[in-house]
C-alpha cells in the first residue's frame, strides 16, 4: 500500500504548481541566478588581446582546458571573470573534509550538528580564497609568460587578474549559496550544469558541420551518439536503483494502546555518492594541468613542464588512471561521510527497529558496512566507466565534441535531484493545504455565548 507521502506525489499536476506560489518564487530565483551567471562568462578580463588569446586557446583546447571550458560555460574560452567557475571552492570542500576526518578539533566541529556545520562552511570559504588567488595568480604568470596574449605586461595586469579571478569564483560561490537557501536547492552543482548544458548547442552543431564538410565520418557521429543515447539509459537506471533492506518494529504499547508490529526499507543508493566524486577529481586535476597547459604556450618553457603537459593530457593514458583513481577514491570517501553504519544502527535500536535475522547494534552496523561496501564497489564502477568510455571513444576518433562521460552523469544527476526537490515543495505545499483545510474545518463550529 502507499503511503501518504506516495499518494501526494501521485496527484502533483500542473494545478498543483500553479498553486504553489513560494515554488514559483524559488525557481524564478534560480533562473535569474543562472541568468547573471551566464551573463558573467562573456566578460573578459581586462588585458588581454582576444584574438591573441583565442589563437593560442585553439592550439590547446583539444586538452585538459577544453574539459574546464565544458564546465564554466566558455569562461575559459573566452578568459571571462567566472573562467575559474567553483572548482576552487570544490577543491576546499574536499581539502577540509579530509580534514575533519583526521583532525580531532575539526571532527569534533563535525559533530555539533549546525553550528559546528557552520564553523566548516566558514572555513572552506577561507581556503576558497587562497585557492582562487594561488589559482588565478597561475593563470595570471602563464598568461603574461606566452607572447602577444597580454597588452601591457607587468605588475598591474598580475594583480587585476588575480583580483577578477578570484572575486569571480567568490561571487558563484555566494550565489551558489543563495541558490542554495532561496532557490530549489543544488546551487553549486546547478551552476555547474548550466554552464555544460549552454554548451552543448554549439558542439552539437560544430560536430555536424565537420560531417558536413567531410573531416570525419558521419558513422562516428552516429555511434558516438548512441553510445551517448546508451549512457544516458544506463545512468537514469543505475541512479534510480537502490537496494531495500527490510526494518522491523516490534509491538509498542503507548498508553491504552497497542500498537501492531510494522516494517519499512532502508533505501541504499548504489551510487550514494552522487556526482561528488568526478567533480572532486576533475578539480584535483585542474591546477597541475591549468599551469602546465598555460605554460606550454611559452617556447621557454621546461622540459619537465611539457612532459607533464603531454602525460596529463586530455585522452592520455596518465590523465585517464589518474582520473579513474581519483573516482574511485572519492567514491569511497564521499559514502563513509554520508552514510555512517555505526550511526544508522544506533538510531534503528533507539526506536525500537531491527533488520530481521541481524542483531541490534554492533551486528547491524558490521551488516550495513558490508551492504554498503559492495554497492560502492559497484557504484564506483559505474561512474569511472560513464566517464570514461566516452572520453576513449573521443580520443579514438578525434571528434572535437568534449561532452565526456563526466557532463552527462552531471547533467543526469542534477536534473534528477531538482526534479525531486522541486517534487518534494510540491508535496510540502499539499501538506500545508491539507492542514490549513483540517484547521478550518475544526474551527467552523459556532461558538455559543452564554450569559
Amino acid at each position: 500500500m502507499a503511503s501518504a507521502a506516495e499518494q501526494l506525489a501521485a496527484n502533483i499536476n500542473f494545478a498543483a504548481f500553479a498553486k504553489a506560489t513560494d515554488l514559483q518564487k524559488r525557481i524564478w530565483y534560480t533562473l535569474g541566478a543562472l541568468v547573471v551567471y551566464r551573463i558573467g562568462t562573456f566578460i573578459p578580463i581586462p588585458g588581454i588581446d582576444p584574438v591573441q588569446f583565442a589563437q593560442a586557446f585553439n592550439a590547446q583546447a583539444g586538452g585538459i582546458l577544453g574539459m574546464f571550458n565544458t564546465f564554466s560555460g566558455g569562461a575559459v574560452e573566452r578568459m571571462a571573470v567566472f573562467a575559474l567557475n567553483v572548482m576552487p571552492y570544490i577543491s576546499a570542500s574536499i581539502i577540509v573534509q579530509l580534514m575533519a576526518t583526521s583532525i580531532p578539533s575539526l571532527e569534533r566541529l563535525k559533530k555539533e550538528g549546525e553550528v559546528g556545520r557552520k564553523q566548516l562552511n566558514q572555513y572552506t570559504r577561507y581556503l576558497t580564497l587562497a585557492l582562487a588567488i594561488i589559482q588565478s595568480y597561475a593563470i595570471a604568470v602563464g598568461l603574461q609568460s606566452s607572447p602577444g596574449i597580454v597588452t601591457n605586461p607587468g605588475i598591474f595586469f598580475l594583480a587585476s587578474t588575480v583580483i577578477t579571478l578570484t572575486g569571480g569564483t567568490m561571487f558563484l560561490m555566494w550565489l551558489g549559496e543563495q541558490v542554495t537557501a532561496r532557490g530549489v536547492g543544488n546551487g553549486i552543482s546547478l551552476i555547474i550544469f548550466a554552464g555544460i548544458v549552454a554548451g552543448m548547442p554549439t558542439m552539437i552543431f560544430q560536430t555536424l558541420s565537420l560531417a558536413r564538410t567531410g573531416d570525419i565520418n558521419p558513422f562516428a557521429i552516429f555511434a558516438i551518439g548512441a553510445v551517448m543515447m546508451a549512457c544516458i539509459v544506463f545512468i537514469v537506471f543505475m541512479e534510480r536503483s537502490l537496494r531495500r533492506l527490510v526494518v522491523q518494529y516490534p509491538k509498542r504499547q503507548q498508553g491504552n494502546r497497542m500498537f501492531m508490529g510494522e516494517s519499512s526499507f532502508l533505501p541504499l543508493k548504489i551510487n550514494t555518492a552522487g556526482v561528488i566524486p568526478p567533480i572532486f577529481a576533475s578539480s584535483l586535476l585542474m591546477l597541475p594541468t591549468t599551469i602546465a597547459s598555460f605554460a606550454g604556450m611559452n617556447s621557454n618553457a621546461p622540459e619537465w613542464l611539457t612532459t607533464m603537459q603531454a602525460w596529463l593530457g586530455y585522452g592520455q593514458p596518465g590523465h585517464m588512471a589518474l582520473y579513474a583513481i581519483g573516482i574511485i577514491f572519492f567514491c569511497f570517501f564521499y559514502t563513509s561521510i554520508v552514510f555512517n553504519p555505526e550511526e544508522t544502527a544506533d538510531n534503528l535500536r533507539k526506536y525500537g527497529g531491527f533488520l530481521p535475522g541481524i542483531r541490534p547494534g554492533k551486528k547491524t552496523a558490521e551488516y550495513l558496512d558490508f551492504v554498503l561496501t559492495r554497492l560502492t564497489v559497484i557504484g564506483a564502477a559505474y561512474i569511472t566507466v560513464v566517464c570514461l568510455m566516452p572520453e576513449v571513444l573521443i580520443a579514438y576518433y578525434g571528434v572535437p565534441f568534449y561532452l565526456g562521460g563526466t557532463s552527462i552523469l552531471i547533467v543526469i544527476s542534477v536534473t534528477l535531484d531538482t526534479v525531486a526537490q522541486i517534487q518534494s515543495h510540491l508535496v510540502a505545499h499539499q501538506y500545508e493545504g491539507l492542514i490549513k483545510k483540517s484547521k478550518l474545518r475544526g474551527n467552523s463550529a459556532p461558538t455559543v455565548v452564554r450569559k
